[in-house]
Formats: C-alpha cells, structure tokens, sequence
C-alpha cells in the first residue's frame, strides 16, 4: 500500500449542518435551516450535495453534527448515513464544540484519524477538482498541520475572511498560512486581490485530531476537558446523561478564532488552494446570482410558485404555490411562504438578517 491510500484510509468526513442561515429567512427557519434545501433547483438539497461530493473520499467514514431538532430530517435526506456516525446537539455551541466532539469521538475509536470539516451549505459545482485538493490537503494533514482550503478570489469581496498565504510546502500546492483576516473593507480587498497573496475563507479544515484536539487544550482548556469527557462515554450508555451535563457548559466560539488562528501563530497551518468554482449562498442575492449565471435581466424562480413576469429580474421563492406577478422591477428578490412575505431588492440582502434580529428581539419567536 502506498503513504498517499494510507493517509486517505485515515480520512473521515465530518459535515457540520448548523445555523439558521437567518439572512436567507422566511424560507430558511430554525426547524428547516438552509442546508435542508434545495437552491441550485437540482432537485437535491445542499446537505445531500455535501454527502455525495464526500462519499469518493470517505464512503462509510462520514459524520454529521446537527441539532436534535433536525435529526429525522437529516436521516430522511440521507438514508445511507450510519447513526453511529451522528452527533445530535441539544442546543447550537457553535462551530468548535462541534468540530471539537467529533474529532474526540473519532479519535477515541482511531487514534491517528484525519477529520475533515465541511460545511452542509456549501455549493460546488466541480466536484472531481474539489476532491483532488481535499486529497492533496489530506496528504499534507498526515504531515501533523491543520490543513484549510482557500479559494482564489474571483472578485474583491468584503463578504468572506481572507487567508495570508506564505512559501511553498513540499507538495503540489500547498503554502504555510502567515495570518487569516477578517472580512475586510472594500478597498483592502482589492488590495488583497491584486496582491496575488490572499485566498478567500471558505471554513474548511482537514487536520490529524489529535493535532486539533491539542492546540484547543491549550487555547481552551475547559471546553477541550468538557468534549474529551463526552467521548470517552460517546459509544456507552452513559452518553446522553454526560451530554445534559456537559454541553450547556461549553463555551461559545468559532473554530477559526480557537484553533485556526492561534495555531496559524504558531506555524501550524498550511493551505492548499482550490481551483473550483464555490458559493456559501449566504443571502438571497447570492442565489439570484449562482442561478441567472451571467444573463442579464434573468428571474431566477426556485420552489413551488406560478409567476408572470414582465421586464423584472432577480429572484423568486415560494413555497405556496400560488400566483405571484411581477412587473417592472429590477433585481428584486420576493420570498413568499405561508406565514411570512419578504420583499426586498439584492443590495439590500444582506439587511434580511437585522429584520431577523428585530423579529427575535420583539417577540415573535414563532416566525424564526
């Protein structure tokens, strides 16, 4: 057996399937988050794109970490899931306590396993190339890094993180990561862009667990001790009476400011950058753009409507199945569900997430 098929018999996916994705609301609720649906009107939803693009690397070798809430949904949508291989949150942690339990229940059962995080809500479209830079990262993951996967920017965008890259590793791509960068404004991204020096965020990791498991024991002893706890019981029948326990008490923060960023400081993080087209359809102004592809004065129509249109563009979602006309409106966005309406226009997307905080702040819970 060659190292390369032994790094990748090491390999398990995880698929975080978490969040709201608030700013795609009405449509996307805290009892049918985003990734539960289908956007690219493929007739598969973004969760059971994820599993398919994994399954040539990780047949057999996928877990899911999702809410309690979500769990027969996630096993109706993807039926070839072993629920041994599911991790069912009682409330959201945030990405870290996620990652992090996953990573100690698979190392509690192999020891040298390299885990992979991949988010249930991401679209990409050529799937043969995102599995050759998920091999290549693997390969360098073996190597003892925590790996994450940066995507050439297409444009200067202010709505991802960027990754500093720094020289280059001992592989096909791969480059040391000197920083990642918040979201910037618009004129450092283009900065950015031009420099030739930066790739866009897309939150993706693949890292030996242990690896991971020891740089949270140093920024976050607490809750590393907290899921180091949980998997020792995971596969016993003491599990669900140490998760009541356990879980309320692990502290909130998202991975890349607990291992990604400090281990970045330390020289610890490599990345490999992927040549694939990739979308986060973070609002509904991203949908209107993955689904018009470039025509101008395109009305994008996704679930159940019957529409009339005349010289309006932009995006339409329903899932009433009733008649929605439209006339004279350019870039518009209408999202129309049996409780609630949104209209807006695409360059106020991203605004639908304020109307979502004002909503919870107000009281009506019931529409979230």
């Amino acid at each position: 057996m060659d190292s390369e098929k032994a790094e990748m018999q090491r390999f398990f996916a995880v698929i975080p399937a978490g969040g709201i994705g608030s700013r795609l609301w009405p449509m996307s609720r805290a009892n049918a988050p985003k990734f539960l649906h289908d956007l690219t009107g493929n007739g598969q939803t973004l969760l059971q794109d994820t599993w398919d693009r994994l399954q040539p690397l990780a047949a057999g070798r996928t877990m899911v970490v999702t809410g309690d809430v979500h769990a027969r949904a996630v096993a109706d949508q993807l039926p070839d899931l072993d629920f041994s291989n599911v991790i069912l949150e009682p409330s959201p942690r945030d990405s870290t306590a996620a990652i992090a339990l996953a990573a100690a229940v698979l190392a509690q059962r192999e020891p040298d396993v390299i885990i992979g995080s991949f988010a249930a809500d991401h679209v990409i479209s050529d799937a043969p190339a995102f599995q050759k830079t998920v091999e290549e990262a693997v390969k360098v993951a073996a190597t003892g890094k925590i790996v994450t996967i940066g995507l050439k920017p297409t444009e200067a965008s202010v709505a991802f993180g960027y990754i500093k890259k720094g020289k280059r590793l001992a592989t096909d791509t791969a480059c040391e990561v000197l920083e990642f960068v918040e979201k910037p404004d618009i004129a450092t991204a283009r900065r950015y862009v031009a420099s030739h020096d930066y790739l866009w965020n897309a939150g993706m990791f693949i890292a030996p667990a242990a690896k991971l498991l020891e740089i949270l024991a140093k920024t976050q002893p607490t809750l590393h001790s907290g899921v180091i706890e949980l998997a020792k019981v995971w596969d016993t029948d003491q599990r669900d009476q140490v998760m009541e326990k356990i879980w309320p008490t692990l502290t909130k923060i998202a991975i890349d400011y607990s291992v990604a960023e400090p281990a970045a400081r330390d020289g610890d993080v490599a990345v490999v950058p992927g040549d694939f087209e990739w979308h986060d359809v973070g609002d509904f102004a991203a949908i209107a753009e993955l689904q018009s592809q470039g025509r101008k004065g395109h009305l994008a129509v996704l679930g159940s409507a019957r529409v009339l249109s005349d010289s309006s563009s932009g995006i339409l979602v329903s899932d009433t199945g009733r008649l929605v006309a439209l006339i004279g409106l350019e870039d518009v966005i209408v999202v129309d569900t049996a409780d609630a309406l949104l209209v807006t226009s695409k360059e106020h997307a991203q605004k639908v997430k304020s109307l979502v905080d004002s909503l919870r702040e107000s009281g009506h819970s019931e529409l979230l």
